[in-house]
């Protein structure tokens, strides 16, 4: 199974690269650093422990970031490999990893899973340790680790079951690639068990929570938010200060809806702002077309400065400040859950103590959204009737909204803990 895979990799990798220049059209990063792609990085003069981290796009990256930043500072002699596919992944291991490894950090795109690729990948920099974060499985990578003897750990691994299912359609070529993992270490106890159930070995595998939980909002972080928020609700002339609504990470269809759900409240709540932050940054310019033509005043947050109080949406076409953007807003909706990509990260929300509405799609954060919603810090809504109905009833009760934000922060401290238990599990597998 697994040579039939690589050969219509082969066959299908022209059309691959013409889908790589074809997205280069918008997002010119695209085009750039194709050497990468096919394996050709300088060979690494340093014979220090070189441990690889693989990090899809930006939300395994910002994950992995304080896994790295813990063990960086527990082994000052370690260099780190950190590979993306994505250049906005690319951009989030440059900003906030670069700053902090200094010379100890190679920044390189994954190679395609050929053999040849990673042959020449790993013939060129000789990593001691594979850290894959989530769940990113290629069986050519993980036969050229196998061969050269490099350990595999999987980090904070999730496996809904749609996805479990998916794997089971292929049962020979995923038994092989997980009995090459030299360990799992994964979210919680049903992820554990998908795994063993296709063909992990139990004593493989460990639960330790969700590392996205250890989220630490520090003093700089909660001023810089303090100071967003100022700037954002005003106070209006002749009145308090301006309601705000977030609407974070929101893919192609669910702009459209949330821009639904605005105008139903805009009929009560005149003043709302609405702060509109797409997932992906090729798709900035669509968006603020999208919110033209539905008759709304825009500004952009790369313009600079406050949004005057006729701005009626807020277009978040920066990089790196979703994060202090949370702490800035009354109520968060959380994208990817109103279309059926499986939801985002809801602990960053919670954490600020916010409250938050999601879509119906939630899988790739299952556990999560159950907790918060137990706690009733989390609402899922159907529709745009549905998710202004939410938004409106804690916008107008300013008691209730603070109660489900005080909720979902005692879900989110009371969840801590993972971090250390993944970060003992890499130090143990890498060895002296």
């Amino acid at each position: 199974m697994q040579f039939l895979y690589t050969w219509l990799l082969r066959l299908a990798l022209p059309f691959i690269l013409l889908r790589q220049w074809w997205r280069g059209r918008i997002q010119p990063e695209y085009r750039l650093r194709w050497r990468e792609r096919l394996g050709r990085v300088p060979v690494r003069a340093s014979r220090a422990p070189l441990v690889w981290v693989h990090s899809v796009s930006v939300g395994e990256t910002l994950a992995a970031v304080p896994v790295i930043e813990q063990l960086a500072a527990r082994h000052p002699d370690w260099q780190w490999l950190v590979t993306t596919t994505t250049p906005t992944g690319s951009e989030r291991v440059e900003s906030g990893l670069r700053p902090m490894l200094d010379g100890r950090l190679l920044h390189y795109y994954l190679p395609y899973d050929l053999p040849e690729y990673l042959r020449r990948f790993l013939s060129a920099l000789h990593p001691r340790l594979l850290v894959i974060m989530e769940t990113e499985l290629w069986p050519n990578l993980l036969a050229a680790c196998e061969r050269r003897d490099i350990p595999v750990l999987l980090a904070n691994a999730r496996l809904s079951d749609k996805s479990a299912k998916g794997y089971a359609r292929v049962p020979g070529l995923t038994r092989k690639m997980l009995r090459r993992l030299s360990r799992v270490v994964a979210q919680y106890p049903e992820d554990a068990r998908r795994f063993v159930s296709l063909g992990l070995p139990e004593e493989r595998v460990v639960a330790v929570g969700n590392i996205k939980f250890d989220l630490e909002i520090g003093m700089g972080m909660a001023s810089e938010a303090q100071a967003l928020a100022h700037q954002w609700r005003g106070p209006l002339p002749g009145k308090g200060a301006r309601p705000v609504w977030l609407a974070a990470s929101t893919h192609d269809g669910e702009e459209a809806l949330v821009l639904d759900a605005f105008a139903d409240l805009l009929e009560t709540i005149p003043d709302l702002l609405l702060v509109l932050v797409p997932r992906h940054p090729q798709r900035f310019e669509v968006v603020a077309e999208l919110v033209h033509e539905r008759g709304f005043t825009l500004k952009r947050r790369s313009e600079g400065g406050a949004p005057a109080p006729s701005a009626q949406v807020l277009l978040g076409d920066s990089m790196g400040e979703l994060l202090r953007f949370y702490g800035a807003c009354d109520v968060a909706f959380v994208g990817g859950s109103l279309v059926p990509v499986g939801g985002h990260n809801m602990i960053e929300p919670a954490a600020w103590g916010v409250p938050v509405v999601c879509g119906p799609h939630l899988h790739n954060f299952s556990r999560v959204a159950s907790l918060l919603q137990d706690a009733r810090a989390l609402r899922v809504a159907e529709n745009p009737a549905q998710m202004a109905a939410q938004v409106r009833a804690w916008l107008e009760d300013s008691e209730e909204r603070h109660a489900a934000g005080a909720r979902g922060r005692q879900v989110a401290s009371e969840n801590t803990g993972a971090l250390q238990r993944l970060v003992n599990e890499i130090d143990a597998l890498a060895g002296p």
